[in-house]
């Protein structure tokens, strides 16, 4: 349900998290998103994974992304998402496509934005490394 401006930013920002797992950079390492994946047991097959996931939703859109820069190969991974995570990120999707891409977000009506397809839907709140509004100062 991303738009296309969403689309391309999860791609950019998804190779430069693999490139922070593989020790390729100095920047973005303390990004909270991260601990998604360092949470897993191999974290650049689950940044692999998370990849190509988002490669196959370009290539469905007719983008022409580079699969030679995913470092590794499709696995099968699977992390959890609490529910609380998941509805916290929906609703930043919204504020952004409210001013993106309006069009897209009143689709949502009839289908709700899905989550990644590596993402276990698990009970619980928003994450504790989420950076929220109360949690920043």
């Amino acid at each position: 349900m991303l738009d296309r401006a969403g689309l391309v930013a999860l791609w950019r920002e998804g190779l430069l998290a693999q490139k922070v797992l593989l020790g390729e950079t100095r920047g973005y390492r303390f990004h909270p998103q991260l601990e998604r994946f360092r949470a897993a047991g191999n974290p650049l097959s689950a940044i692999g994974t998370y990849l190509w996931a988002v490669l196959d939703e370009a290539r469905a859109r007719g983008y022409q992304f580079d699969a030679s820069k995913i470092a590794r190969r499709r696995s099968a991974v699977s992390i959890p998402v609490t529910t609380g995570q998941l509805e916290y990120e929906r609703r930043h999707l919204a504020r952004k496509l409210r001013l993106r891409d309006p069009d897209r977000l009143r689709g949502w009506s009839a289908a709700r934005p899905k989550p990644h397809p590596m993402l276990r839907v698990v009970p619980g709140g928003i994450e504790p490394w989420e950076v929220i509004g109360a949690r920043r100062s």
